[in-house]
């Protein structure tokens, strides 16, 4: 399909997860690597993309760019596209989906942008065949990815297909649920790897709890997902796939500590044992239902929590809240490392101890602030990690 056994990557992630994935694309053997805004640009070659696909805990999506090109128009836009060798790529009995992302584009709503992306490679095999491929938003051969920034194009084959955020281990979810990827960038930021005992006492449906089993246990992130956009591709080559994913099992290793997860909700723990139980992680998740003020555990440790915030909580209830979390750390989590986000930076002044460092990063739309709060016993600090994390900023 793609000639080049070595061609420009790029991997797109969540805001403040940079770093993280292009330490994690690096031991992958990627080369090249360039750090951008929400992604990461690399070189690889077909194993690579497979291996980043399946392993990659910080990726939203692994894109080949295929053209780019200016566009001050839409006709521009339109003939930018269509001057692409589709041949290349394609046949006319593919099937495939365009999304688009514009970031101060000379054009507005992506979806009429899309649109217009399929006229042009649809006309493009009309000229050629007479023959028009034709366009599947749910089963599609291929999976194409516009982005333009002010007038600059970039046209992307898509080789994840379905965001890799997309575990396929959530079957179950609740209330203000945080993303696969924003879990495991949280506790990628802690610099937790499995060496102390794990607590979340807002659980909600487990997805930082099964996140962390995955990372102490050395689970592939897509080892739940059945399929990939590459799987799709005329080049695909099976046994690299298969040879892949074998390497990948023989690497798992056993959890060492407990993971430990609570919440006053039981509606919220049912959510998180179906999920759980999905993962296959029954016996390595311990889930109590508890109000936090009641939870006590021995340090060492690292607690990693998304409390309600916003609009799931009045004004008065957050302040209330966010207080009883800083006297239930200082009281019953001595020795923890505590990291809260949160996009209520008020309620955060009131859990009354001084968190260092703070991170700024997006739960969605939800600007937000990843703090570290440490509490200890004594004079006895808790070192279970020698570096602190970048990205500081103030709460």
């Amino acid at each position: 399909m793609i000639p080049s056994p070595i061609r420009p990557l790029v991997a797109k992630t969540l805001a403040g997860l940079e770093d993280l994935l292009a330490a994690e694309l690096e031991v992958m053997g990627a080369t090249q690597i360039q750090k951008l805004t929400r992604a990461v640009a690399f070189t690889g070659d077909k194993a690579l993309i497979y291996r980043a696909n399946y392993l990659s805990r910080y990726a939203i999506k692994i894109l080949i760019p295929l053209t780019e090109f200016e566009a001050d128009t839409v006709e521009e836009l339109y003939e930018g596209v269509k001057r692409y060798d589709w041949d290349n790529l394609m046949t006319f009995r593919d099937t495939f989906v365009v999304e688009s992302v514009l970031v101060n584009a000379p054009f507005d709503h992506s979806h009429y942008i899309s649109l217009k992306v399929k006229d042009a490679v649809a006309d493009w095999f009309k000229e050629k065949y007479h023959r028009r491929p034709s366009v599947s938003k749910d089963n599609a051969d291929i999976h194409l990815s516009l982005y333009v920034n002010r007038n600059q194009c970039t046209l992307y084959l898509d080789s994840s297909g379905e965001p890799l955020f997309k575990r396929g281990y959530r079957v179950a979810v609740g209330e203000a649920p945080i993303s696969e990827v924003l879990a495991a960038g949280l506790i990628g930021l802690t610099g937790w790897k499995g060496e102390v005992n794990f607590v979340d006492p807002f659980c909600g449906s487990g997805t930082l709890l099964i996140e962390a089993a995955m990372l102490a246990q050395n689970i592939p992130a897509g080892q739940y997902r059945n399929h990939f956009g590459f799987m799709r591709w005329r080049d695909f080559d099976r046994m690299l796939w298969e040879d892949i994913k074998s390497d990948a099992r023989k690497r798992k290793k056993e959890q060492e500590v407990e993971i430990l997860g609570s919440d006053i909700d039981e509606g919220a723990l049912l959510n998180a044992r179906k999920n759980i139980r999905r993962a296959g992680l029954d016996r390595d998740i311990t889930l109590q239902r508890a109000d936090f003020r009641q939870t006590s555990f021995d340090g060492p440790g690292v607690m990693v929590c998304n409390p309600p915030y916003g609009e799931r909580l009045k004004p008065n209830d957050i302040v209330a809240l966010y207080k009883s979390i800083g006297d239930t750390l200082k009281h019953h989590y001595k020795s923890f490392d505590a990291w809260i986000i949160s996009s209520d930076f008020h309620a955060f002044k009131h859990i009354g101890l001084k968190p260092k460092p703070k991170l700024t990063l997006f739960n969605g739309p939800l600007e937000c602030r990843f703090a570290r709060f440490e509490i200890y016993e004594g004079s006895r600090r808790n070192r279970y990690q020698n570096s602190e994390p970048e990205n500081s900023d103030e709460v």
